[in-house]
C-alpha cells in the first residue's frame, strides 16, 4: 500500500517535477523560433544581438526577450562549435537564468548550457562573471565557448594570476569573463586595496554563473581569502621545537582527528617543560601555563599538529624545495595557498625545507561573502542535492534536478565491505583483472596521493598498464580524463569532482575536435566533427559491448557528494556502465566514524579472509555517517560565517568610503568635518562637559592643539579669561584652523591639496583597516573562552568588535587631521635628499624578487624630455599629476618628481 506521500508524488508529481514542466512551454517556444533564425546570416545573427541589446536598455525584461535570445545562441553554437543544444540544456539556462543551481548529471553539457543564461543577462551590458574551479578550465572554456559569444557579437576575457594590470583591466571590461573563483575573491580584495578608479578591475557584480558550484562555495567555503604581508621572521624557532616533537611518547598528547586539533595530557606538559627547560626555552621557573610562555605553547601546538595530523603525499607534497598544498576535495595543488597562524611554517621545519615568514592579514574575505555581493547568482555542478538546505539558507540558492537527455542505464552495486585494507585492495586487483581482460574501462577512485599510488603498484606488478591522474600529473589532467574512457584503459584518479572534461566511450569526441580545430582554424568545424564521430563510433561501439565504463571506488569519501561525481563518471548520455564501491574497517571514514558496531557484525557473522558483507543495509549505515559529517562541516562553516559576517559589515563601509574617496573631486568639507570633529573631542577631553572653569586644563589643550591641529595658539590664556565657555572656545579653535588649512591649500594649489588629502585618507584607511583585522583575529582567537563564563562568544565578538571600529574610526580622524596640519612643501635641499633616497630604493629593488602591489617600482621606460634639468622644476614643463614623469623614470609625476610628501 503506497504511503500519502508517495502516491501524492505519483498524481502531483515532485516539487522539482513542476519546475521542469514549467519551463516546457519556454522550451517549445525557442524550438519554433528555431527554423526563423537558421535562416538568418552570420551578420544576421550580430544584428539581432544589437536588437536585444537595444530592447533591454530600453527596459524590455529579460524574461521576455529569453525565447529569442536563447534561439539566436542556439544557432550561433551550432555553427561556431557544431553542437546543437539538447532541450534538457535549455532547462538547465533557464533555472540558471532565474537564479538557481541547476544539477545536470555528468556528461549533460553543462559548458554549453551556460552560454545561454550568460549570453541573455550580458545583453544589459554589465557583464557577467564566468567561475571555473581551475585555471585550465577558466582558459579552455573561454577559448572554446569564446566562439559562440564572438558569433553573437559579445566580446569575451579570461582573468587569470599571470597577467600584466592592463590585460587584467580588459578581460573584466568584456561582455563575459572567465575566472576562477580565487582569481575573483582576491581581485576584490586588491582592487579595495587601490588608490585610483582606474586601477580598479571589477567594476560590477551584476551576475555570475558559478560552475561546480558544490566545490567552490561549499567544499572551499571553510577557509577565507586572505592578502597578507609579512611579519617578522621565527624560522628558528620552528627549527628547534621541529627537534623537539619527535622525542613525545603517545601518551604525551591526544590527537582528535574528526576536528583536527591535538591536546597535551599532563605528563606531556611535565615532558615538554623539562626538555624545553632544558634547551634554554624556557626560563628557569617559568611554566607553560604562564602568559610568558604563549608563543612557545603556540608553536610546540603547532608543530605536533604538523607532525601527527599533516601527511606528505595526502595532505600536501614537497615540490622544488616547497610545501604545497594538496586539496583534499579535488587532490589538485595549491600552488601559492599557504597554512595560517604558523602551521605551514611547522610543516616547512618537519620537511627541512626553507622556512618562509609567518604574515599579516591586510585583507580578508570568505567565498560566502564574496559572492552574495553578486545582484544575482547562478549554479553548475552534477550533484548538489545533498547540499540544498545550505544553498538556500547561506546564498538563497535553489537546487533544481535538470532531467537527462537520455535515461541512465549504470549498474550501482551495494558497496562491499571487507576487513583489511589488504584484501580490499586484492578484490579490487582481481576485478580490474577480469574487466581488462575483456577490454573494459576502468575508472579506479582513491582519496589520496599515498593510496593511488600504492593502487599503480599493485596494477604495475601485475602488469596492467594504466595511467595516474593525481596532483603530480596536475598538468596533463585533461588528457588522461579524455583517454579513460577508451578500450582497455585503466585510470587511477585522487579525485574526480571538477575535472571539467568528460569520460566518453572510446575517447572524448570534443577534445579531439577542439585539437584539430586548433591544428586548423580555418577548417570548417562540422566537417571536422563529422571526421573524427566515424573514427569514433567502431571504438565506442568495442566499449559499449564490453560493458562501458567501470568505475571502482577505493573508500567513501567524507561527502556524499564526492562519492556521487566519481559514480556520475560512467553512464553518461544513456551509456551503459557500472560502479562498486570498496571499503575496509580500516578506512578513514569508517575507523573515526564508529566501525566497531560494523566489525562486532562481520565477526558474528565468521567473515573468513577475503570475503566481504554486502546488504543494502551497509550502505544506508554509511550514508547516516557520511551525513552526520556534512551537517558537521556546515555547523563549522555556518559558524565562520556568523563570524565574517560581524567584519563583512565594517568591511562593506570600509570598502565604500574608499571608493567613494576615490570617486570625490574634492574631499576638502570632509577633512574639515574631521577637524572640527577632533577638535570637539579635544574639548571634551580638556574642558570636560559640567565642569567649572578652574577645573579646565588649558596647558593640555595647548599641547593638543599644537600636535594634532598644527597651530600654536594662546589657548591656555583663552582658558583664564573671565566669562569664556568652551563653545567660544571650540568656534576660536574652528576659526584658526580654517584659516591655517586656507592658507595651507594656497601655498600647496588647490589641485595638489585635493590630490594630497585623497591619498593621505586612503593610506590612512588603509593602515587603520590592516591594524584592526588583526586586533580581531586575537578578538576571535580569545572569544570563545567566553562561554566558560556563560556568554554567548558571538555576541561578545559582535559588542566588541563593534567598539574596536568605532575607536578604529576616532583614530582615524584624529591621524588624518594630524597629518595634513603637519604637512608643507618640501625645501630644495629636502626634494635633493628625496631623489637620492628613491634612487637608492631603485638601486636596492632591482637585487630583489619583485613584489606585486598598484605601487611598485616601474623600470625607466624612456629619456627625460629635452632641456630637463634635475635641480630646476622651471624646466620640467608642466605635467598632470597623472602623467608619465618629464625625468624620464617611466613613473607617475605625482611618484616621482612631483612628490609633495
Amino acid at each position: 500500500m503506497l504511503g500519502i506521500g508517495t502516491l501524492a508524488k505519483k498524481v502531483f508529481g515532485t516539487p522539482n517535477d513542476r519546475k521542469v514542466k514549467a519551463t516546457r512551454p519556454l522550451i517549445a517556444k525557442i524550438n519554433a523560433l528555431e527554423p526563423e533564425f537558421e535562416k538568418l546570416s552570420d551578420a544576421g545573427l550580430l544584428e539581432k544581438t544589437e536588437e536585444f541589446r537595444k530592447r533591454a536598455l530600453d527596459g524590455e525584461s529579460l524574461d521576455d526577450l529569453l525565447p529569442e535570445a536563447f534561439a539566436n545562441c542556439r544557432e550561433a553554437a551550432r555553427r561556431a562549435l557544431g553542437l546543437r543544444a539538447f532541450d534538457t540544456q535549455l532547462i538547465g539556462a533557464v533555472f540558471l537564468h532565474e537564479g538557481n543551481i541547476a544539477e545536470q548529471k555528468t556528461g549533460e553539457g553543462k559548458t554549453l548550457t551556460a552560454t545561454f543564461a550568460a549570453y541573455l543577462n550580458a545583453l544589459t551590458g554589465k557583464g557577467v562573471h564566468i567561475v571555473t574551479v581551475n585555471e585550465y578550465l577558466a582558459k579552455r572554456d573561454s577559448a572554446w565557448m569564446g566562439q559562440v559569444f564572438a558569433a553573437l557579437g559579445l566580446s569575451t576575457g579570461v582573468a587569470h594570476g599571470e597577467m600584466t594590470e592592463e590585460a587584467k583591466r580588459d578581460a573584466y571590461a568584456s561582455d563575459i569573463t572567465y575566472a576562477t573563483n580565487n582569481e575573483l575573491g582576491f581581485d576584490y580584495l586588491r582592487d579595495n586595496m587601490k588608490s585610483e578608479l582606474s586601477q580598479i578591475f571589477q567594476k560590477n557584480h551584476n551576475y555570475a554563473i558559478v560552475d561546480e558550484v558544490d566545490s567552490i562555495l561549499i567544499d572551499e567555503a571553510r577557509t577565507p581569502l586572505i592578502i597578507s604581508g609579512p611579519s617578522q621572521d621565527r624560522s628558528e624557532m620552528y627549527k628547534v621545537i621541529d627537534v623537539v616533537i619527535p622525542e613525545l611518547k603517545d601518551d604525551h598528547f591526544e590527537l582528535d582527528e574528526k576536528t583536527r586539533n591535538v591536546t597535551f595530557s599532563d605528563e606531556g606538559n611535565e615532558f615538554l617543560e623539562e626538555i624545553l627547560h632544558g634547551r634554554g626555552l624556557l626560563e628557569e621557573g617559568q611554566t607553560l601555563y604562564d602568559p610568558e610562555s604563549t608563543t612557545i605553547v603556540h608553536h610546540v601546538n603547532q608543530g605536533l599538529r604538523a607532525h601527527k595530523l599533516f601527511q606528505r603525499d595526502k595532505d600536501y607534497i614537497v615540490r622544488d624545495g616547497e610545501v604545497v598544498l594538496i586539496d583534499e576535495f579535488t587532490g589538485r595543488m595549491m600552488a601559492g595557498r599557504r597554512l595560517s597562524d604558523g602551521l605551514h611554517q611547522a610543516i616547512e621545519a618537519k620537511e627541512n625545507v626553507g622556512i618562509k615568514p609567518e604574515n599579516v592579514t591586510l585583507a580578508s574575505v570568505t567565498f560566502q561573502n564574496y559572492f552574495r555581493l553578486y545582484d544575482k547568482l547562478a549554479g553548475m555542478t552534477g550533484t548538489a542535492l545533498t547540499e540544498a538546505e545550505e544553498f538556500q539558507e547561506i546564498y538563497g540558492l535553489g537546487v533544481l534536478e535538470v532531467p537527462t537527455n537520455k535515461p541512465i542505464a549504470r549498474v550501482d552495486d551495494d558497496d562491499q565491505v571487507y576487513r583489511t585494507v589488504r584484501e580490499k585492495y586484492e578484490a579490487m586487483l582481481e576485478q580490474i583483472k577480469e574487466s581488462h581482460a575483456k577490454g573494459q574501462p576502468a575508472l579506479v577512485g582513491t582519496t589520496s596521493i599515498e593510496k593511488s599510488e600504492a593502487l599503480s603498484q599493485l596494477l604495475t606488478d601485475a602488469g596492467i598498464k594504466h595511467n595516474v591522474l593525481n596532483a603530480r600529473q596536475h598538468e596533463q589532467e585533461a588528457q588522461i580524463v579524455a583517454d579513460a574512457g577508451k578500450f582497455g584503459a585503466v585510470t587511477i584518479a585522487t579525485n574526480m569532482a571538477g575535472r571539467g572534461t568528460d569520460i566518453q566511450l572510446g575517447g572524448n569526441v570534443d577534445m579531439q575536435v577542439m585539437d584539430a580545430i586548433a591544428a586548423d582554424p580555418d577548417a570548417d568545424p562540422e566537417a571536422l566533427r563529422r571526421q573524427i564521430e566515424a573514427q569514433h563510433a567502431s571504438e565506442k561501439q568495442k566499449v559499449i559491448e564490453a560493458g562501458g565504463l567501470y568505475v571502482l571506488a577505493s573508500e567513501r569519501h567524507e561527502s556524499r557528494r564526492i562519492d556521487n561525481q566519481l559514480r556520475g563518471r560512467s553512464g553518461r548520455q544513456g551509456d551503459p556502465g557500472r560502479s562498486s564501491f570498496y571499503l575496509s574497517l580500516e578506512d578513514d571514514l569508517m575507523r573515526i566514524f564508529g566501525s566497531e558496531r560494523l566489525e562486532k557484525v562481520l565477526t558474528t557473522l565468521g567473515l573468513k579472509e577475503g570475503e566481504s558483507i554486502v546488504h543494502p543495509w551497509v550502505n544506508k549505515s554509511l550514508e547516516r555517517a557520511q551525513a552526520k559529517v556534512e551537517g558537521r562541516n556546515f555547523d563549522i562553516r555556518k559558524q565562520l560565517l556568523k563570524f565574517d559576517d560581524v567584519m563583512n559589515e565594517q568591511r562593506k563601509v570600509i570598502f565604500t568610503q574608499r571608493r567613494d574617496i576615490m570617486e570625490a573631486a574634492d574631499l576638502s568639507e570632509i577633512t574639515k568635518d574631521m577637524r572640527h570633529q577632533v577638535i570637539d573631542d579635544v574639548i571634551d577631553q580638556y574642558l570636560p562637559p559640567n565642569t567649572y572653569a578652574d577645573q579646565w586644563d588649558g596647558e593640555g589643550l595647548y599641547q593638543a592643539a599644537k600636535e594634532q591641529l598644527g597651530v600654536d595658539l594662546p589657548v591656555a590664556d583663552w582658558v583664564e579669561e573671565e566669562g569664556v565657555d568652551d563653545d567660544a572656545i571650540r568656534e576660536r579653535l574652528i576659526a584658526a584652523t580654517d584659516t591655517y588649512m586656507t592658507e595651507k591649500a594656497a601655498q600647496f594649489g588647490s589641485e595638489n591639496m585635493r590630490n594630497i588629502e585623497k591619498q593621505l585618507l586612503l593610506q590612512a584607511i588603509d593602515t587603520k583597516w590592516r591594524e584592526h583585522l588583526l586586533t580581531l583575529e586575537h578578538l576571535r582567537s580569545v572569544v570563545g573562552f567566553r562561554g566558560y563564563a556563560q556568554r554567548d562568544p558571538l555576541n561578545e565578538y559582535k559588542n566588541e568588535s563593534f567598539q574596536l571600529f568605532e575607536s578604529m574610526l576616532d583614530s582615524l580622524r584624529e591621524d588624518v587631521t594630524q597629518k595634513l596640519s603637519q604637512i608643507r612643501p618640501l625645501t630644495e635641499q629636502e626634494q635633493q635628499e628625496m631623489l637620492q633616497q628613491l634612487r637608492a630604493q631603485q638601486a636596492a629593488a632591482q637585487q630583489v624578487s619583485p613584489v606585486v602591489a598598484s605601487d611598485a617600482v616601474t623600470p625607466a621606460s624612456g629619456d627625460a624630455i629635452a632641456g630637463f634639468v634635475e635641480d630646476d622644476p622651471s624646466t620640467w614643463g608642466n605635467p598632470g599629476r597623472n602623467e608619465e614623469c618629464p625625468c624620464g623614470s617611466g613613473k607617475k609625476f605625482k611618484h616621482c618628481h612631483g612628490r609633495l610628501i
